[in-house]
């Protein structure tokens, strides 16, 4: 158990879970660091908890690099830095949404209202902007530019879509730039500050990117398919709030290709039609959703782009066995001691790509 993942790993478990554990003091101290006006309203959803995928696999890919860097401030500092981040974006989807709930606690717009949530969120920006600043000009390059996709991938989720674009990928893009993001530049950061080469950064980001996709699919299966007391949300919440996900977007996508059912139809219908705020006409547009065949192809597709985030890491032990052997050259270190070195790196990128894979399985498995 890795945090809240239950990966198979006991030898990185050793080495990462006492990191992790660093990671969430240090995060509890960042959004506690003003006074007793500002601390309630900085502090809330970082005390509600999460899954902390984010830092998790900072400081798995941290592993494929230096050993001797591996847990070490840089690197917990970046998993802080990300997981700041992602907090400060759901504070601003909750205004967005009007969520009355988060993580089972309620949204910090019904409690402070909309102008402090909006504030809150750009208060834990600027101090996850501090903390990677820390970090070198390479990693703040990385934030900003990161940054700038999280916000464009919601204006592209809030805008019109531009007429003839095809809503399918306009919105695995809007995945890509909201989600998939954030997760992959978490898992280079942690290549990145170990010094574990371009290319095990290009690998590990690219995985990052895949599994964010996954991640997000997967939870539009379990907006309609999951219980209120295990989420604290309504089945249907997305669309409730006018949000189309995956599921609706390929009922439009048949409608525009003149393939869609009389069932499709007829959801596509209510949507249009019904009143989502009443309870009776939510759950019976969730229930037909359920039994339509979009639902298990979004299922489908968040299997597939995690089966291509799992294929992304077929490269990772050559990558990380030449990073390491540049890293040592550099460093002048030759002979016995460098081939041993070379050794310990092939065991740790054989644990962490198993931890990975096993880390996308459960990430859709969800959803299952």
């Amino acid at each position: 158990m890795i945090g809240t993942f239950p990966l198979d790993t006991p030898e990185l478990e050793g080495r990462i879970s006492p990191a992790l554990e660093a990671v969430e003091t240090r995060l509890l101290q960042v959004v506690n660091n003003a006074d007793e006006t500002i601390n309630p309203p900085t502090s809330h959803l970082a005390e509600a908890g999460g899954k902390r995928l984010r830092p998790v696999l900072t400081l798995l890919t941290a592993q494929l690099g230096d050993p001797q860097t591996a847990t070490g401030e840089k690197v917990r500092d970046a998993g802080v830095a990300v997981e700041l981040t992602h907090i400060a974006t759901l504070y601003h989807d909750d205004v967005m949404d009007d969520a009355p709930l988060r993580r089972g606690a309620p949204s910090a717009q019904t409690v402070w209202g909309n102008s402090a949530a909006i504030l809150t969120g750009d208060v834990l920006v600027a101090r996850a902007s501090q903390l990677v600043a820390a970090l070198g000009p390479e990693a703040v390059l990385a934030h900003a530019k990161t940054f700038e996709r999280l916000c464009m991938g919601q204006l592209h989720e809030t805008l019109p879509r531009p007429v003839g674009t095809d809503p399918v990928a306009h919105y695995i893009q809007v995945l890509a730039d909201k989600t998939g993001s954030l997760i992959a530049v978490s898992a280079r950061y942690g290549a990145m500050l170990t010094e574990a080469g371009e290319e095990t950064e290009r690998i590990v980001e690219e995985f990052g990117e895949k599994i964010g996709v996954a991640f997000q699919l997967a939870d539009d299966v379990i907006d309609l398919t999951s219980d209120s007391e295990t989420t604290g949300k309504t089945p249907g919440t997305d669309l409730r709030e006018g949000v189309e996900t995956m599921p609706v977007l390929l009922l439009r996508q048949a409608l525009a290709a003149g393939e869609l059912d009389a069932a499709g139809q007829s959801i596509l219908s209510t949507l249009s039609s019904g009143d989502l705020q009443d309870d009776a006409v939510l759950g019976d547009v969730v229930a037909r959703l359920r039994e339509h065949p979009v639902l298990a192809r979004t299922r489908e597709m968040a299997m597939a782009w995690a089966d291509q985030a799992v294929a992304v890491l077929g490269g990772l032990e050559e990558t990380v066995v030449t990073g390491t052997r540049e890293r040592l050259a550099a460093a002048g270190t030759q002979g016995a001691q460098a081939e041993a070195a070379v050794a310990d790196a092939r065991v740790r990128v054989g644990q962490v790509r198993e931890a990975m894979e096993q880390f996308a399985r459960l990430l859709v498995d969800r959803a299952a």
